[in-house]
């Protein structure tokens, strides 16, 4: 039986390009996506559509983690987090506007956004597709794409006002692309303090690279520019399950053993939660671009 088509989804069309021709916009075609020349995407009966062609990417976002990331998430230890995201995209856009997740995961900070705007829609791409899942039933005028961040994003040049990455990887040529010219991207990252007792106490996890912030300035530079910059750190109590769930959904689970989250082992029961959220406008030109 044919899948049909998510309202959010529906909602979004007008966003999506084909993949495959890059320019020629998608239609509706008996549950699938389709575009003038016959190329065809599936739409999950989960709600979210495929628009990943040729090597599928990788993700560490498997069952297990998207189940731990759910289960944290919804404690709301890391809700002031998704309320600056919120703030900031708030700013930059009107209540009709249109913000585009890259990196969405479950679609938990998109989610916020569009609570935060009463008529704006949502669209949240992630290679994940346990991920999107539960993004694609995040919030109501949501819609979520299996896409990959590092390709060309499936979408219409300056089609959003938001381009939204918090804990994800960044594009910034594409970042650039599909916003408008007043739009903002919102990108969200760790400061080095962030969970500093859990990653003192769990050797095995992830660090943070002390050099992040100046990787970061020198990839946007040439597209964008600060507008504002606001670091949210606090500290949050957590149960044995909430730092375990906090462990199996970041890529550390990869690396910590079980020996290191065993039964005797001491786990905080506090850790500081530190990041910063920068408002970015894009350059127009862009830096370096040759001029016409």
């Amino acid at each position: 039986m044919p899948v049909s088509l998510p309202p959010a989804l529906d909602l979004s069309l007008d966003l999506l390009r084909c993949p495959t021709c890059r320019t020629r916009r998608l239609h509706r075609d008996h549950g699938a996506l389709r575009c003038p020349v016959g190329h065809t995407f599936d739409i999950a009966r989960h709600g979210y559509a495929s628009l990943l062609t040729g090597t599928r990417a990788t993700s560490g976002d498997d069952a297990a983690m998207v189940q731990a990331r759910g289960q944290f998430l919804s404690t709301g230890a890391y809700a002031p987090i998704r309320e600056v995201g919120a703030r900031l995209a708030a700013d930059a856009v009107s209540e009709q506007g249109t913000v585009v997740d890259v990196g969405c995961g479950t679609g938990y900070y998109l989610a916020g956004v569009l609570n935060q705007l009463p008529g704006a829609r949502g669209l949240g791409l992630d290679t994940s597709v346990r991920a999107l899942r539960s993004a694609a039933r995040a919030h109501d005028r949501a819609a979520a794409v299996a896409w990959d961040v590092f390709r060309p994003f499936p979408l219409a040049d300056g089609a959003a006002d938001v381009v939204l990455d918090v804990f994800a990887p960044r594009n910034p040529a594409e970042f650039h692309r599909v916003l408008r010219p007043t739009g903002r991207l919102i990108v969200v990252r760790p400061t080095g303090e962030h969970l500093a007792e859990l990653r003192g106490q769990v050797p095995a996890m992830v660090t943070i690279d002390p050099a992040k912030e100046q990787r970061l300035h020198r990839v946007l530079h040439p597209f964008f520019e600060v507008a504002v910059t606001e670091q949210v750190e606090y500290s949050a109590s957590l149960t044995r399950l909430d730092v375990l769930d906090l462990v199996a959904m970041t890529p550390s689970a990869r690396y910590v053993s079980r020996a290191d989250l065993n039964d005797d082992g001491v786990l905080p029961d506090q850790v500081t939660v530190s990041v910063l959220a920068t408002a970015y406008q894009p350059r127009w030109p862009r830096a370096g671009a040759r001029a016409c």
